[in-house]
């Protein structure tokens, strides 16, 4: 492909594709401040959790290790997705068919809360609500894929099985076979998303503290938090960090981050485009182990995302490239996409996600005083959700338990210990890697057929 050297390198952004550093970059945190809270991180969770406290008239201060949705939330695939097609394998047996009901509808909760917060903060972010489609590339998924949708249906989130020819009739590319159409959210900007809640925040008068590294905290009835150049004080504290929380010192034994890749291609031509079909623009998401996505964005480019994990030894998350994940995506954009041809690459990118063992949200109180929210887990999940949890944290702190955050409370699963940790976790992306590249054989054979 032109431009991508099979390396990634001309094309890798460690920005991730959506956001830039931006211009009006708030100030580090110097000398003493005090609050009500104190938000930790500002992505969608942290953001969103400080809007719905400064709307109930808390005062709240977000400190930034870098700046508003430099991590996860400006790096993923914009899909704002509900309950169907969670891993319900995962987490099912443990917790119950009624609490999978609740968990489930926290899921398509997120997509209503954050339409709603769209129009309340007036940010434009190319939503396009078309629903999602978790698709097949191969007839081997079908049984997997229906089997999870009818699960997803029986706890209580909407979908509609696309045969064939329905993918026919939506003009849905040639190498999905068949889907589950999921009618609710759609695909956006995660990066002009993040940027508006980062806006909404700061018109609310939330200080927002960029280049802001938390160095420690003390516990107690009041919680001062130590930064390179300042310290702050609270009640409460809120650690919206998600992937980055094991290295504060919190959830080791329960969340790790797992690399994700990402490609852009270059703007497709209008005879591209029109080769393509796809006029609905539905995002769409695979049905192997590790799903690949893939979605048309609002400037006519192709994203696609994953393909590839990985999971760093003793629970880092260096921000460099992943290349073999980007040969492995430029790989799936000429087998899912041939009639484009030689689609040049516009740029590469890698961020963590936060995962359980359940795959679940890990949500909760810490210390002495209970009074150190947190909440990761998001497992590729997060944009919905964690834009909900913003409210439920709030709601927590100003003394009313929401049921969904209620719904969301169970025993984790603890992580194992390194390098005990390191062997299973790449023994098992690796079998899945395995499982995955054999679809994709015989759906390379069934094409030249």
């Amino acid at each position: 492909m032109t431009d991508f050297d099979g390396q990634g390198r001309r094309a890798y952004r460690p920005l991730g594709g959506w956001v830039e550093a931006p211009d009006d970059p708030q100030p580090e945190l110097e000398g003493e401040a005090a609050a009500d809270v104190i938000v930790v991180g500002a992505g969608f969770a942290g953001l969103s959790t400080a809007l719905e406290l400064a709307a109930r008239g808390a005062k709240v201060i977000v400190l930034e290790r870098e700046f508003a949705g430099f991590g996860a939330s400006g790096r993923n695939a914009g899909y704002l997705a509900g309950g169907q097609g969670l891993e319900y394998d995962l987490f099912l047996k443990r917790v119950g068919q009624e609490q999978a009901k609740q968990i489930v509808r926290f899921y398509d909760e997120g997509v209503d809360y954050v339409e709603r917060k769209l129009g309340e903060y007036g940010i434009d972010c190319d939503y396009n609500a078309s629903g999602i489609i978790r698709a097949g590339v191969h007839p081997s998924q079908e049984k997997k894929l229906r089997e999870s949708m009818r699960t997803g249906v029986e706890l209580g989130s909407p979908g509609e099985f696309l045969d064939y020819a329905a993918m026919r009739a939506r003009g849905i590319p040639p190498a999905f076979l068949f889907g589950c159409h999921v009618p609710t959210g759609g695909t956006l900007d995660p990066g002009k998303y993040v940027m508006g809640l980062r806006r909404a925040a700061l018109r609310a008068g939330v200080p927002i503290h960029e280049n802001t590294k938390v160095l420690s905290w003390t516990d107690g009835s009041t919680i001062t938090v130590q930064t390179e150049r300042g310290r702050a004080r609270a009640p409460f504290l809120v650690l919206a960090t998600n992937a980055y929380t094991p290295q504060l010192g919190l959830l080791r034994n329960k969340v790790m981050p797992l690399r994700v890749s990402a490609l852009e291609t270059e703007p497709l031509s209008a005879a591209q485009l029109a080769s393509l079909g796809w006029p609905g623009r539905e995002g769409i998401v695979t049905s192997h182990w590790t799903m690949e996505s893939h979605r048309l964005t609002a400037r006519n480019t192709l994203v696609l995302t994953t393909k590839r994990l990985r999971y760093v030894y003793g629970l880092q998350t260096p921000n460099v490239p992943d290349e073999a994940a980007y040969r492995e995506l430029a790989k799936a954009l000429h087998e899912r996409f041939p009639m484009l041809g030689d689609l040049a690459i516009r740029s590469c990118w890698s961020g963590y996600i936060s995962f359980a063992y359940d795959a679940l949200p890990v949500v909760g109180e810490a210390g002495a005083e209970r009074n150190i929210l947190y909440t990761a887990g998001c497992s590729g999940h997060g944009l919905g959700t964690q834009s909900l949890m913003g409210l439920l944290l709030a709601e927590r702190i100003l003394g009313t338990e929401h049921q969904l955050l209620s719904a969301l409370r169970h025993k984790t699963p603890s992580t194992l210990p390194e390098p005990l940790q390191w062997c299973v976790m790449n023994s098992a992306l690796s079998v899945a890697n395995m499982l995955d590249d054999r679809v994709n054989r015989k759906a390379r054979d069934a094409a030249l057929q």
